[in-house]
């Protein structure tokens, strides 16, 4: 036990982590005949919630045949990603609340002081993403990950996709500054 608590404590292989994941992915359709993917669930509780607070905004097409709200098998997953986080971190004995006194030095260099217009980028780079997400009919695990396992040519399509697109977004957002 000792041995398996001693490589806890230090930072876990990517390679490790990464071979564990493909496995895990395998299983998932293997067992539960369930490929992993996590942005439904955030579409799934978006119609939850406006189902009960905005109801006339829940009705549409998109709610009724495309994504009906509901508590499904991904909003579970990513409760249960919530959970392993939590208790990675404190196996690991990462866990804890650690306050850096000021934003990331690149961050900062990149998009100045005001946290206002840090985490407003952050917010609408999300919306972006995820309306990508449910344009393409599902996010990186589910489109990459999970297509990737299958073999699907749209997964390696939406892989070499995201290495095409990233660079010059990098480019763009980072300038020549790294």
């Amino acid at each position: 036990m000792t041995s398996v608590g001693n490589y806890f404590k230090h930072p876990a292989s990517p390679y490790v982590a990464g071979a564990l994941f493909g496995l895990l992915t395998a299983l998932s359709g293997a067992v539960a005949k369930q490929m992993l993917g996590a942005s439904a669930s955030f579409v799934s509780a978006a119609g939850l919630i406006l189902q009960n607070f905005a109801p006339a905004l829940a009705d549409n097409m998109y709610f009724k045949f495309v994504m009906p709200p509901s508590v499904s098998w991904q909003m579970l997953l990513m409760v249960g990603v919530v959970i392993g986080a939590f208790a990675a971190a404190v196996i690991m004995g990462d866990f804890g609340l650690r306050w850096t006194p000021g934003p990331d030095p690149q961050w900062k260099a990149v998009f100045g002081p005001s946290r206002i217009k840090r985490a407003a980028i952050v917010f609408v780079a999300g919306i972006i993403l995820e309306f990508g997400a449910r344009l393409a009919g599902g996010c990186t695990s589910g489109l990459a990950v999970s297509g990737g396992v299958q073999l699907s040519p749209a997964a390696f399509v939406f892989m070499a996709a995201i290495f095409i697109s990233g660079i010059p977004t990098a480019m763009l957002l980072y300038r020549s500054r790294y």
